[in-house]
């Protein structure tokens, strides 16, 4: 049976494949056998696919998203450990890494997620982990967010995170923190929002209300349970839901994270739990 013409023989670059009884794909030019899920999200997964299928039209029907223990509940799995790792490897192939950038007026700002701590507040809190988030201006609303957990508030760590998100040329809306002020030197247009008490319109209110809907979907759908290491996986998941919360079809939905999830190459149990994969 001749494969589809989509599948590209990583030996020899050719098209020219045959799906084979066992699984695997034959190229017609080298003959290089390839297994059918090798280089997806899928690969070398106990599971079978229709658990996959069922565990993803579960995450993109519910509308808060989807916990461990919900999934384990719903699918009827045996530990909560697959559940988890299903939800983990689901969430590293939410955002593609050749995405757009944002692009016109962008507000960016930054907030700390994590528990309550004691000590300090605002900039320089310990213990909590540093998030920047980019908001589009769509009118008088929101078009596509970005989020990406940095180390610090050095001009260093901030700038390379907007570089990731952020296309040159945009005008990038912050406050007056010192680390945005040289912007203008790598091809961005640069706005301070001054805050003043008589302002009509708060200061960078997409940016905040973005944040509040992140912390109050943690507190719900997660439990406030969110740790440093895995918290890069919930962003992506918050933004994959948010950028495509117009949609009206779940099916969409479905249909997007079907085809991210076979365009990623998969990671482990143990990868993902020592979070040693490079992001």
């Amino acid at each position: 049976m001749r494969w589809p013409d989509g599948f590209i023989c990583p030996r020899c670059g050719k098209n020219q494949s045959w799906a084979m009884n066992n699984g695997r794909i034959l190229c017609s030019y080298c003959r290089h056998q390839q297994y059918l899920l090798q280089g997806t999200v899928f690969e070398k997964s106990h599971l079978e696919l229709i658990t996959w299928f069922r565990a993803m039209w579960y995450i993109c029907s519910e509308k808060n998203g989807a916990s461990a223990l919900g999934l384990q509940r719903t699918l009827g799995l045996g530990s909560y450990e697959t559940a988890w790792l299903i939800l983990h490897k689901l969430r590293r192939v939410m955002i593609r890494p050749d995405r757009d950038k944002l692009n016109g007026e962008i507000e960016f700002d930054e907030t700390y997620i994590g528990g309550i701590k004691t000590g300090k507040r605002g900039r320089g809190a310990q213990g909590k982990t540093i998030v920047v988030v980019a908001a589009e201006k769509d009118g008088k609303g929101i078009g596509r967010i970005r989020m990406e957990c940095v180390q610090s508030f050095s001009a260093q760590d901030l700038r390379a995170a907007l570089f990731k998100m952020v296309a040159p040329g945009s005008n990038v809306i912050t406050d007056g923190l010192q680390s945005y002020r040289s912007l203008p030197d790598y091809g961005y247009m640069h706005t301070i929002e001054k805050d003043e008490e008589d302002l009509e319109e708060c200061r960078l209110s997409r940016c905040h209300l973005v944040i509040s809907l992140l912390k109050r979907w943690i507190l719900g759908t997660l439990q406030g349970s969110v740790s440093h290491e895995h918290l890069q996986d919930y962003l992506n998941e918050f933004m994959f839901r948010f950028n495509r919360r117009k949609s009206a079809s779940r099916g969409k939905l479905f249909l997007r994270l079907m085809q991210y999830a076979v365009a990623t190459t998969p990671a482990t149990y143990k990868e993902i739990k020592k979070h040693n994969l490079s992001r």
